[in-house]
């Protein structure tokens, strides 16, 4: 035997011992793995999850239990009205009133987390189907949890109004939280019913929200209360779009609504239908604004107004026109209600320079 038929054996059996070794790994590791994430799993169901994984779990719930968007659009547009106000009354501006802005801040959310909430406990056979993320109909949040969270939210909220507004402003929030309550509670649930179902939400996010926020912040101003034409506007403005936002809303939920007797407008007219009256009534909006802002000089910034309105109003057409061609699929809907929801941020954000 040659030196290099040695060296060629040699290099062989190397070859074959490392085949094997790696046919080894193949087969244990996996396993071992496997094993790791059985007893990952075990202690995880039969032991007590550890502190920071609960905390972190529940934040989650509870945010989605907020309903984001909904506190998006409280939050913004409040925050707009006050800083119209504020600027209309420079003069008057003190850091000191800060914390009592924080907490009427506060209230509001507390406000809407009621309201969401307590449509959540009441829809969840119907949220099952049109809206399974949301916490109880995921069986993420017990019924006995939700109602102590809308409870504390209620008690909260009408402690921070009533220890830090008065009474006017207290009457206005407790009405918001009644008409928020019969919208869902049987027997009434006027959520069954289109036309008070969105006066209803119009009320609440249209009038009560702005006039209320308004009449504080001017309080707070030691001033006598007195509308803008800003927001005499905006109010108007929005109380109409809160409309929109009320028949479009439903849009997603058609087969879940229809299962439960839910009389929407989308399971009465229809999908595309509905798509189309809520943009119209929108558009309608928009082409209102440029009017006022004609017809009203000196009130508003002109230029602004109409430009911006006209843009808004083309942005519309360009959704509804995507959700034509999407031919209404369920993402499409999802994503033009989103789009809905964005124009009514878009609106408030501009309130203070108009």
């Amino acid at each position: 035997m040659t030196l290099a038929d040695v060296g060629v054996a040699f290099a062989q059996e190397k070859v074959a011992r490392l085949m094997e070794e790696i046919a080894a790994y193949q087969t244990t590791v996996p396993r071992k793995v496997q094993r790791m994430k059985e007893i990952m799993r075990k202690e995880l169901t039969d032991e007590e999850v550890p502190f920071p994984m609960k905390l972190h779990k529940f934040q989650a719930v509870f945010w989605r239990f907020l309903r984001p968007h909904t506190i998006r659009g409280t939050l913004i547009g409040a925050s707009a009205v006050v800083v119209r106000a504020l600027l209309e009354n420079t003069e008057l501006v003190n850091l000191a009133l800060l914390p009592k802005a924080f907490r009427g801040i506060l209230a509001l959310v507390c406000g809407n987390g009621y309201i969401v909430g307590i449509n959540q406990i009441y829809d969840v056979q119907a949220d099952r189907i049109n809206k399974p993320f949301l916490p109880i109909a995921a069986n993420e949040l017990s019924i006995p949890a939700a109602w102590a969270l809308v409870s504390a939210f209620a008690a909260l909220g009408v402690g921070l109004v009533a220890t830090n507004f008065g009474p006017a402003i207290t009457l206005l929030y407790v009405l918001g939280l009644f008409l928020g309550g019969i919208y869902s509670v049987p027997p009434l649930h006027l959520k069954r019913f289109p036309v008070p179902a969105f006066l209803i939400i119009a009320t609440v996010r249209g009038f009560l929200l702005n006039f209320g926020v308004y009449h504080a912040t001017v309080a707070a101003l030691s001033l006598p209360f007195k509308l803008s034409p800003a927001i005499i506007f905006i109010t108007g403005f929005v109380t109409v779009f809160a409309i929109v936002i009320a028949i479009t809303k439903d849009l997603a939920d058609v087969e879940g609504d229809r299962r439960f007797g839910q009389q929407t407008f989308a399971s009465k007219l229809g999908v595309r239908n509905t798509a189309f009256l809520g943009s119209g009534l929108l558009l309608a909006n928009y082409v209102g604004a440029i009017a006022a802002t004609i017809y009203v000089p000196g009130a508003f910034n002109q230029n602004l107004m109409v430009l911006a309105h006209a843009c808004l109003g083309l942005a519309l057409i360009y959704q509804t026109w995507l959700l034509e061609s999407a031919e209404y699929s369920r993402e499409a809907v999802a994503a033009f209600y989103r789009a809905i929801w964005n124009l009514f941020y878009t609106e408030y954000a501009l309130l203070p320079f108009i």
